[in-house]
């Protein structure tokens, strides 16, 4: 039934209670029936807000359960219908408008003469909620504190996080957080218990990069570390991207996370605190390469221990191999393999990293009908993109960002490789393409002769990746080609590849030398 309210005073409390001689606790009503035999009436406090559903909460009760059948009900001069409990008396549904309401419990005195006995109370519906708007959230640094603003109508605070703020009389609100999250809720629960809340991307601009790619082996070299400190003093470089697992599954020092401890992964080639405090020092910034799902070490301590659902499986029930190797690919769809990745890469933000750059954050190249990922509940684009979203989640209050590496294909044939470009950059500070000119086919973009043409094909790939980023608040970085494969590259294929990404709108770039050797780069002074 739908019952309208006798007083129209929306979105206010009006306490107002006329009453008989009878007390009223804090939580009932007794009303003393001229028989002597007391009535409670409980789930409306005098003058509360409450929602419409606590209303269905009416009850009243009496030692003497016959009394209950003289119990008449009213709200807003209107008979609300009953039904008996066992030895109670429940209203039934009611729909009430939002603003202010009368509850009349009456009883008729069934001796002749004496009157009957009513007591009233006032209430207010609410089942409006709060309504949260919060500014758009800029963190300067991720070593900093950042700032959530915004207003609030309906509430007098709100959680953020575990952390509970006032709201000022004007309805603003001000929340500094120490450390800066992916994502941030900003919720707000009114005295009805009504709740409201907004979901916020936090955007943190990264700073950009001009870097080289060293091995953890190749930092262990003296030959090798001591010609990209000089790249440093020289100021060719202002970042330095070190390896903390690998290729093989070796992390590049001593991980303590447990995974880590029980494969033995962890090496001694590098000090990370040591390392990353001597670049600091030096003035430029260190990013972690964390390879995720190739990892031979895991893949095959778990095979063997017969937990075979944390490997990528092939038709027939063994472990994928595509040229990789027997035991190559972990299972992105595994929750161990996930927080296997996850607590690294915190422990790396921990350390001092200043990002963490995932590489094969992938499947395997190949036919898709023939793998199995066991687990798997959404597509495998999904999943690793869902995977970067809960990584960057827990990286970035330590203070790191997050990048992922990319096939420099995955702009157009994503698909090949579960590499959702789009997804992944909603859910990452910036994309890594690796758009080496040696690795595209003749006629790929246009380009006659892509390995020859190095300025053209990576000026259209990355051109390409910057189109399907914008306006995801990911940042495109490629990774660019100083090796030599069918052709010599030396300073001018180098510099003709970091001249066609800026054209193309992505102004950092990382080098890759399978070897570390960055004498032939030809890098200039920034």
């Amino acid at each position: 039934m739908t019952v309208s309210p006798s007083v129209s005073t929306r979105g206010m409390v009006i306490v107002a209670v006329a009453m008989a001689a009878t007390a009223v606790a804090a939580t009932s009503i007794s009303v003393a029936h001229s028989r002597g035999t007391a009535l409670v009436v409980q789930g409306i406090e005098d003058g509360a807000v409450v929602r419409s559903v606590d209303v269905n909460r009416l009850a009243i009760s009496s030692a003497d359960a016959g009394s209950l059948d003289s119990v008449e009900v009213v709200i807003d001069g209107v008979v609300v219908p009953t039904r008996r409990d066992g030895d109670r008396l429940t209203a039934e549904p009611v729909d009430l408008a939002d603003g202010a309401h009368e509850l009349v419990v009456r009883v008729d005195n069934s001796v002749p003469f004496l009157p009957g006995t009513s007591t009233e109370r006032v209430f207010t519906i609410d089942d409006t909620a709060p309504t949260v708007l919060a500014d758009a959230v800029d963190a300067v640094s991720l070593r900093d504190p950042v700032t959530v603003e915004g207003t609030v109508a309906g509430a007098e605070s709100v959680l953020i996080g575990e952390q509970r703020f006032p709201v000022d009389t004007n309805g603003s609100f001000s929340a500094s957080l120490a450390a800066v999250p992916g994502r941030v809720r900003v919720e707000a629960t009114d005295a009805a218990g009504n709740s409201g809340h907004q979901d916020l991307e936090v955007r943190a601009h990264h700073p950009g990069m001009r870097a080289v790619h060293m091995s953890a082996q190749a930092w262990a070299s003296e030959a090798l570390r001591e010609p990209v400190l000089r790249l440093i003093r020289e100021k060719r470089i202002d970042t330095v991207q070190l390896d903390i697992k690998d290729e093989s599954g070796e992390i590049g020092y001593d991980s303590q996370v447990p995974m880590a401890k029980k494969l033995g992964a962890g090496t001694d080639n590098y000090d990370a605190r040591a390392v990353i405090d001597q670049l600091h020092g030096a003035g430029v910034r260190v990013v972690g390469r964390l390879v995720a799902f190739r990892d031979p070490v895991l893949a095959e301590a778990a095979w063997r221990s017969g937990a075979k659902d944390l490997v990528v499986q092939d038709e027939s029930g063994s472990p994928w191999s595509g040229g990789y190797g027997g035991f190559a690919f972990t299972n992105f769809a595994n929750p161990e393999v996930r927080a296997y990745n996850v607590e690294l890469a915190v422990e790396a933000a921990s350390l001092g990293f200043d990002d963490i750059l995932y590489d094969y954050i992938r499947r395997p190249d190949g036919p898709l009908a023939r793998m199995t990922f066991p687990g798997l509940t959404t597509s495998p684009e999904q999943s690793i993109a869902d995977f970067l979203g809960d990584s960057r989640e827990a990286v970035r209050p330590r203070g790191a960002f997050v990048g992922a590496s990319v096939f420099g294909i995955a702009a157009r044939s994503g698909s090949d490789v579960a590499q959702d470009i789009p997804a992944m950059a909603a859910q990452v500070d910036y994309i890594a393409p690796m758009v080496y000119p040696s690795h595209w086919g003749p006629g790929e973009y246009g380009v006659a002769d892509p390995e020859g043409q190095p300025h053209d094909i990576v000026k259209a790939s990355v051109a390409d990746f910057v189109a399907v980023t914008e306006n995801s608040g990911a940042a495109v970085i490629p990774w660019l080609q100083s090796f030599s494969l069918a052709k010599s590259y030396g300073p001018t294929e180098v510099q003709a590849q970091i001249a066609g990404s800026t054209e193309a709108g992505a102004k950092s770039f990382l080098l890759w030398n399978a070897a570390c050797d960055y004498e032939s780069a030809g890098l200039q002074p920034g």
